[in-house]
């Protein structure tokens, strides 16, 4: 089968099928799922596929143009807390998003095939994203109420009528606790790296361990250490070292400010040492 008839024959079973995976497709064609996968990444490449967000055991979803909406077919395979958010999104339309709580604001950020963020005077909300923009902007807009003025015996006889509008107060949105704060921190920066959590380990208002998995190398786990300060030391250094040793995997080491020039030759120096030994 050639290049060409391939990519064309890939087309017209999503056309028919709608979403897929690189697996489903093999069996429709007769060919390997790695076969599969290279072709998809070339239709992809070309523009001629779109690419999901979303992952069914692992692998994302391939799509053609128009296909978006039916991608909510598989929401069941978010976990459970993306889920949870897809279906109040899809439920309320839009979403404050300083109303919603940590796990659910953090939920919002990763479905991002369904949830669209946008800013109003510098609030954020959340917009399901097939819902009308007729119908967002009507949930948006201020509302504005008729407000009958009393008569009294110095007005006219005749009812006097004023459009009012109604000003909300902002909610006193309740402050999170450091701990969960600097958790959700760390949550976003990975989802904006594209970077998966694995499986939280260890958090508190000072330090995150978590396992993960950059998408380039899905097969291989890190072990990732966050910390909520601004300057390490090599007793940081020293502890995530000792630690992942009991995980027996690569550690990585985020943080907030920038390394010493101390600290950076000292791990320069540890790079480039190939044997101890004593005399």
């Amino acid at each position: 089968m050639q290049v060409n008839e391939t990519h064309e024959k890939i087309i017209e079973v999503l056309k028919r099928r709608g979403p897929g995976l690189p697996i489903q497709l093999s069996k429709e064609i007769g060919l390997s799922s790695l076969f599969i996968s290279a072709f998809l990444s070339e239709l992809a490449h070309e523009k001629k596929v779109k690419i999901s967000h979303l992952k069914v055991g692992g692998s994302p979803l391939y799509f053609l143009e128009g296909q978006e909406e039916q991608l909510e077919r598989f929401y069941n395979y978010m976990h459970p807390r993306e889920a949870e958010a897809f279906l109040l999104l899809k439920k309320k339309k839009i979403l404050r998003d300083s109303e919603q709580k940590p796990a659910i604001r953090i939920a919002l950020r990763s479905i991002r095939d369904f949830a669209v963020g946008f800013k109003v005077n510098d609030e954020i909300f959340w917009r399901y994203a097939f819902a009308p923009e007729s119908e967002i902007i009507e949930l948006i807009e201020p509302k504005k109420v008729i407000k009958e003025i009393e008569i009294t015996k110095t007005e006219p006889k005749e009812k006097i009528e004023e459009v009012a509008e109604i000003k909300i107060k902002p909610k006193e949105i309740k402050k999170k606790p450091d701990k969960e704060a600097f958790l959700e921190d760390v949550k976003l920066f990975l989802n904006q790296k594209n970077i998966e959590l694995v499986n939280l380990e260890i958090y508190d208002k000072k330090e995150v361990i978590a396992k993960i998995r950059f998408n380039l190398t899905p097969e291989k786990i890190h072990l990732l250490f966050a910390y909520n300060k601004k300057k390490i030391n090599d007793k940081d250094l020293l502890k995530a070292y000792k630690k992942s040793l009991q995980y027996n995997l690569d550690y990585i080491v985020f943080f907030k400010g920038e390394l010493s020039k101390k600290l950076k030759d000292t791990i320069d120096a540890y790079k480039n040492l190939i044997l101890t030994e004593k005399l």
